[in-house]
């Protein structure tokens, strides 16, 4: 039977060399183990030991940590430099490296987006300030806009806006801030019929400006007399007046007034009370009355009639001397009185439309 051949062994041991020291280590001694390194992290040798790396420091004396240091050679022996055999790595070992914190910026994660304490209280100020923001603007807009109407209405006749339950300080629709000349508001015809001749027309001056006038007819022929009288005043807004202070009721307070006064004379009054009438479908208000006066043995009949339009009042007075103590006059028919006062009053109110 053929001898089996057998390859030669493996030799582990170097080869000698006689230019190296035995003591020398080999080549690779120092060389640091393949390992991926991580970008951002420099890298750098590491040693293994007993298969688990250590990290990098200055070189570990002789001996180790403390131990013994390598054995000197002895006859036939030489000491193994040969680098330990590489060792599977435990899986939590490899996987150590990976899992440890990392303070690299270029590979840590962004944070997850958290909102800071206080968040959703600062967004609803924002919001609270946004709506504010809004609702002054709005203020704003409709300020100028009620700024713009006043300055573009300014200077122009028209009635003010009137605000419930406040004094009105302007004139209102239909109120008059003047009145026509009381001696042209008659026509001539009516006066000839109720003043027979020529009668004197006298017209006093007015106390307030052209919201006022008044006229007067004089017929001095006896046993005539007669003394017709037209008062037109227009009043104006009066913060004493009754109401909310407008014209028309400070025009209504003095009508209110001289009816009071006609009916209930003061004591000790020339003028007997007055016999009072309300006319209808005249003006907004309307009244006649009759009464005598009696001074210093002289009688006269006296027949009124007032009339208010909006703001202005007209008043009519037509004197009749039914009786005097020097000269030859009357007698005087009360009717005819009251109808030419009538007459006049009329005339007087139609010139206000």
């Amino acid at each position: 039977m053929p001898e089996q051949e057998f390859p030669p062994p493996r030799r582990l041991a170097r080869p000698y060399r006689p230019d190296r020291d035995d003591d020398e280590p080999p080549p690779w001694a120092n060389l640091p183990p393949v390992r991926p390194a991580r970008s951002g992290r420099p890298a750098g040798p590491a040693v293994r030991t007993g298969g688990h790396r250590r990290p990098e420091g200055p070189e570990r004396p002789e001996g180790g940590y403390g131990g013994p240091g390598p054995q000197a050679a002895g006859p036939g022996t030489r000491p193994v430099s040969e680098p330990p055999q590489d060792e599977p790595e435990p899986q939590s070992a490899r996987w150590a490296q990976w899992e440890q914190p990392e303070d690299d910026a270029g590979e840590t994660a962004p944070p997850p987006r958290t909102r800071e304490p206080g968040g959703r209280a600062l967004r609803a100020a924002a919001r609270r300030r946004r709506r504010w923001y809004y609702m002054g603007g709005g203020v704003v807009v409709v300020v100028g806009a009620v700024l713009a109407v006043v300055l573009l209405t300014a200077g122009r006749p028209g009635p003010a806006v009137v605000t419930p339950g406040a004094l009105i300080t302007t004139f209102q629709p239909g109120e008059l801030r003047q009145v026509p000349n009381a001696c042209h508001v008659v026509p001539a015809a009516t006066v000839a019929q109720y003043l027979p001749g020529t009668p004197k027309v006298a017209s006093p001056l007015p106390v307030n400006g052209s919201a006022g006038s008044a006229c007067n007819w004089t017929v001095d022929k006896p046993p005539l007399y007669r003394l017709m009288q037209v008062n037109l005043n227009a009043y104006a807004p009066n913060g004493l007046a009754s109401g909310n202070g407008s014209a028309t009721r400070a025009a209504t307070d003095a009508y209110d007034l001289a009816l009071r006064d006609l009916q209930a004379p003061p004591k000790h009054s020339p003028a007997s009370r007055a016999t009072i009438q309300v006319l209808s479908g005249f003006g907004n208000q309307a009244f006649s009355a009759l009464q005598v006066f009696h001074v210093g043995g002289a009688v006269t009949d006296v027949a009124t009639v007032m009339v208010r339009y909006h703001n202005v009042v007209v008043t009519v007075t037509l004197n009749g001397l039914e009786h005097s103590n020097k000269g030859n006059y009357g007698p005087v028919s009360k009717p005819q009185l009251a109808e030419a006062a009538m007459a006049f009053a009329r005339a007087a109110e139609a010139s206000l439309h």
